[in-house]
This record gives C-alpha cells, sequence and structure tokens, in this order.
C-alpha cells in the first residue's frame, strides 16, 4: 500500500497532542462516516485513512516508531537489529586490527536493500504483499468485542474484534500477509468492517437511534413501557399527553466507544403514536364526547 502522511491526513502537524489527535478522529469521522456518505466512495476511503491514522497516531509506540522512520516506520525493528549487527561487526574488525572500511550508513540505504534495491554483496530482499479482506458483521455482533477466525495462506488466524468497530473501518494485523521473499518480512493484512443496522436501531458513531410505537392510550393518558435495546430490556415511563415525535434520550445505552472500555454514547428514542382502528360503536361515542367537551 502506498505510503500515507497521517498527520496530513488528520490535518495535524507533529506537534499535535493525544487530544489533539482524539477530537480530529472524531471530528473527520462523523464528517466521511459511511453512514453519511452512501455510495461514496471517495468518502470511504477517506474514512478508512482516518482509522488507519489514528489507530497508529493515538499509540504511543507506534507514533514514536512513525516519527522517527516515516514510511519505514513498520520495519523499525529489523533496522535497529541491523544497525545493531553492524555495530557489532564493526567493533570486531576493530579488535582484528582493520581501521572502519565501512559506513553503517542510513536507515534509508539499509530498507532500500531490504525492501526493494540490490543488496550489498547478498540477495535482495522484498516484503511480502499486503492483503485485504472485509468481514461483514451486524450491529449486535459489533456491540460487544468477540473473536473470529480467519484463513490466511493456509493458516487459520484467530484475531480479536473489539467492541465498537464502525462501519468501514479498517485494522491491521501485522505481519500476516503475503509472505517475503529471500528472508524478507511478510506483508500486513488489512481487514474492513461492514456493519449493517438492525432492523429497528439505527447507529451514527456512538449514538443509537430508535423508533418506538406508543398506543394513544398511552400517549394520552401516560404509563409504563418496555422497549429493546441491544444490552437487553429497558422500562421507560411515558409523560401523559405525550405528542407524536417526542423524543427521549437515554443516557450511556448507545453504542460502546472504540477501544474505551465502559464509554458508551447515547440512544436516542423517537415515539410514534398509532392510532386507534376498528374502534366500536360505544369507543366512536366517547371520541365523539371528547371532541364535543
Amino acid at each position: 500500500m502506498n505510503f500515507v502522511d497521517y498527520y496530513k491526513v488528520l490535518g495535524l502537524d507533529k506537534s499535535a497532542s493525544p487530544k489533539d489527535v482524539k477530537n480530529a478522529y472524531r471530528k473527520l469521522a462523523r464528517k466521511y462516516h459511511p453512514d453519511l456518505n452512501p455510495n461514496n466512495a471517495d468518502a470511504k476511503t477517506s474514512f478508512q485513512q482516518i482509522n488507519e491514522a489514528n489507530e497508529v497516531l493515538s499509540d504511543p509506540e507506534k507514533r514514536k516508531k512513525y516519527d522517527q522512520y516515516g514510511k519505514d516506520w513498520q520495519h523499525a525493528e529489523e533496522f535497529e537489529k541491523q544497525k545493531q549487527q553492524q555495530s557489532q561487526s564493526s567493533g570486531s574488525r576493530q579488535r582484528g586490527g582493520f581501521s572502519g572500511g565501512q559506513s553503517g550508513g542510513d536507515f534509508s540505504d539499509f530498507f532500500e536493500s531490504m525492501f526493494g534495491g540490490a543488496g550489498r554483496n547478498r540477495q535482495a530482499k522484498y516484503r511480502g504483499e499486503d492483503y485485504s479482506t472485509e468481514i461483514k458483521l451486524d450491529l449486535i455482533d459489533a456491540y460487544k468485542t468477540h473473536k473470529q477466525t480467519l484463513t490466511v495462506n493456509g493458516k487459520n488466524i484467530r484475531i480479536t474484534i473489539p467492541a465498537g468497530v464502525e462501519n468501514g473501518q479498517t485494522i491491521k494485523i501485522s505481519g500476516h500477509g503475503g509472505v517475503g521473499t529471500n528472508g524478507g518480512p511478510n506483508g500486513d493484512l488489512y481487514i474492513s468492517f461492514s456493519v449493517a443496522n438492525h432492523s429497528h436501531i439505527k447507529r451514527l458513531g456512538n449514538n443509537l437511534f430508535s423508533t418506538v410505537e406508543l398506543d394513544l392510550y398511552t400517549a394520552v393518558l401516560g404509563g409504563e413501557i418496555t422497549i429493546e435495546t441491544l444490552d437487553g430490556k429497558v422500562k421507560l415511563n411515558v409523560k401523559p399527553e405525550t405528542q407524536n415525535g417526542s423524543k427521549v434520550n437515554l443516557k450511556g445505552k448507545g453504542f460502546p466507544v472504540y477501544k474505551s472500555e465502559g464509554q458508551f454514547g447515547d440512544l436516542q428514542v423517537t415515539y410514534t403514536i398509532k392510532m386507534p382502528t376498528n374502534l366500536t360503536a360505544k369507543q366512536k361515542e366517547l371520541f365523539e364526547e371528547l371532541r364535543n367537551n
């Protein structure tokens, strides 16, 4: 995959604080969310890049490597190991009576020889191909952390899907792509998620939206009802004279926040009034009496 400037994707510079990264991610994720941009391929690509940028820049260890090695940050460990070996080799030559003779070079030279350039006195090493796949989930699947098994290169990979994963989000599983050549590192596996809305509950970010039907009598007189949520049944007290289209916000009853243990969005319930049908003569008479009063 081509190198992407994660800071540029989030509209930040390298001095950005963790809070700046978090705020920029939330703002852009809402703007380019697939549910708000249906059939927009560019928005889907932007949303995937935003998630990838957040995955790296919100992780202190990954961000440190990214800042130091740029486009080659994923191979920082290989470079550090090679640099250490070169240092040890140089020390051995000096103890044996040699005086230098070879520059350690910089990490760009190392990566060129490791991942596509001509090696010095050895076969060139090539990084394996990156793989991409899609996992389809329904809203209930994405509500809780769970495990799934994928088969890649003939091997089963057990992955953990965190609660709160977004529709259109992409995560990376390092080293599970194509096999490298001549000892080069394996590629990575990129997994995109397609999360379908529930039949009666819709999701937008971390918030959920549900429409609940009230009978006319409960709407007029008030009462208690039970509604279904993704976390089970919840009882609600309906106020007397509730109007059609009235909304109730249930704090913390929404979707779990991705990789934020114990944090949830809200659930907004919209009431629709169901008009009675097939009224008896007596019922019609009572309604006439109410109208005339």
